[in-house]
């Protein structure tokens, strides 16, 4: 039972790299080329691949017998399909088909990331046998997917003063105060689930080594993670920030979250870390 459901998820998995792909040339397309068709088109792409990259990790978790969010690869996937959620969300709730030829490349950055990691299923060490696993990693899916969205669009908003103006882009691409308040939107979202990482993470820590806060350096570059968004939502709320500095401020906590992901994963030793690098999570 276990080997054709792996089967299934790695065809999915790469159907669905192939369509995010694909998604992103024709945003590329209808942003570059101003072609309209292709922003149409592009959107269906994206719905198309979060679908099968969806129906990727139901079949992942029914092989492996588990929730799919325990190792190195499990999560890189299930992160990239937080920011395709989030974007797609964003996408439908603005209108501005132009945001995806900024977050879908990040998308792809990350589950291409994912395709390079071990996807062996291994049993899971008794530290990781709990529920309180499922609900930190799922909420630190969601939160990291928000801050992939604020990235781009931060991105977005750094280069906006740049273009042309013409009807194309006053009629498709957000303004810069329109673009703020998305980004803005986008990390406030992402915070509120980052507290919640950090709450059920201590809670996790404390069953499963008897300790909630340990300065591990996963633990401490969460803490620093989240320390800048504090401030980025403290300055923007109490001093007005706004523009430029807020979206390097984005951009600045998202980097910070890939190297809590990745460069602590594979820079540092840690007590998150189980069984070598590639089955390190979150």
């Amino acid at each position: 039972m276990m080997l054709p459901l792996l089967e299934m998820e790695n065809i999915l998995f790469y159907g669905a790299f192939s369509l995010y792909v694909l998604g992103m040339v024709l945003f590329f397309v209808f942003l570059v080329g101003k072609r309209e068709g292709a922003g149409l088109w592009a959107t269906r792409a994206l719905w198309a691949a979060f679908a099968c990259h969806s129906l990727a990790l139901a079949a992942r978790g029914l092989g492996a017998g588990r929730v799919p969010l325990s190792n190195q690869y499990e999560f890189a996937t299930s992160f990239a399909w937080g920011i395709a959620l989030l974007f797609l969300i964003f996408e439908r709730r603005f209108h501005f088909k132009a945001m995806g030829a900024f977050v879908a490349p990040v998308v792809i950055i990350v589950i291409g990331y994912a395709a390079m990691q071990n996807k062996d299923v291994r049993p899971l060490m008794p530290a990781l046998q709990s529920a309180w696993l499922v609900f930190h990693v799922a909420t630190a899916v969601i939160s990291y997917g928000a801050f992939g969205v604020a990235f781009g669009i931060s991105a977005m908003y750094l280069i906006r003063g740049r273009m042309k103006e013409d009807d194309f882009i006053a009629k498709h691409v957000p303004n810069l105060e329109m673009l703020d308040l998305i980004s803005y939107r986008a990390v406030a979202f992402g915070y509120l689930f980052l507290t919640l990482v950090m709450i059920t993470g201590a809670i996790w820590a404390q069953k499963a080594w008897a300790r909630y806060w340990a300065w591990d350096p996963k633990e401490t570059w969460s803490f620093i993670t989240w320390i800048i968004y504090s401030i980025y939502l403290h300055m923007r709320v109490v001093k007005g920030w706004r523009g430029k500095k807020a979206a390097w401020f984005a951009l600045i906590g998202f980097l910070c979250v890939l190297f809590t992901y990745i460069g602590v994963n594979t820079l540092l030793p840690s007590i998150h870390s189980y069984a070598g690098a590639v089955s390190t999570i979150l």
